[in-house]
Order: structure tokens, then sequence, then C-alpha cells
């Protein structure tokens, strides 16, 4: 039996929504969302995807199908596919039309306290003390 190969897309948002929307922008909670979606449907995640606003037809968001390489497409819930890519039934009809499945994993999001939106903030931002540029 061959294994369901998934791609699991994740979406970047700016930091300065980690408080209004803090699972939007912890782009490693929403593929730990998507790897265990997978896990449980014993399937394996073959690629981790990471855009915003990418159009339903850009080659690199499927490559990995083109190769083989991927059969099905996963996000944690419909408001990260709405940020990962411009137009989502768009996405889905190109996935229709590619044969390709797409899901959403539709887990709620975590609970983020004051301390779990810092530890995403930190994992986020990068230092700027030092930094000349080069």
């Amino acid at each position: 039996m061959n294994d369901v190969r998934v791609a699991a897309i994740a979406s970047l948002t700016p930091l300065e929504e980690l408080d209004s929307s803090p699972f939007l922008v912890d782009t490693r909670g929403q593929h730990a969302v998507c790897a265990r979606w997978a896990v449980e449907r014993g399937y394996v995640l073959a690629r981790q995807l990471l855009f915003y606003g990418v159009r339903p037809d850009h080659d690199e968001l499927w490559a990995d199908v083109e190769s083989g390489e991927v059969d099905l497409f996963v996000a944690a819930n419909e408001g990260v596919l709405a940020r990962a890519l411009t137009s989502v039934p768009a996405f889905r009809a190109e996935c229709a039309r590619r044969g390709v499945r797409v899901e959403t994993a539709d887990a709620p999001a975590p609970a983020y306290d004051s301390a779990a939106k810092a530890a995403v903030h930190r994992r986020l931002s990068m230092p700027t003390a030092g930094y000349d540029g080069t």
C-alpha cells in the first residue's frame, strides 16, 4: 500500500497581529496541528509549506504535486488557507482540476495566554542589536 503524502500549508501573518490572531502568527503551531492530523490518518507528512497571499496557480505550490511527492494538501483551518492563498475557492478549484485533495484539520486553535504569545514572539522576532544590514 502506498502512503498518502501530505503537504501542510501554514500561513505567514505579521507579528503585529499576535494579540488578535495568535494562531495565525504561530506557524510552528499550525504545522503541528497538520502533522497530528496526518499521523492520525496514517499519512506521511512530506512537506511543510509556508505562504502568505500566494496565487493558487503559483508554480512553487504545485512543484511537489507535479513531481509526485505530494498527494494531498492540509491546512490547520480555513483561516490559515485564507491567509496563505489569494483565493481559497480558486485553490480548491485548481486542486479539483489536478485531482489533488485539500483538507483542513479543523482543530480548534490552542489557547494562547500571555506567556504563549511571548514564546511565539521570541521564536519569530529577530534580534536587531548589532545588526549592520550586511
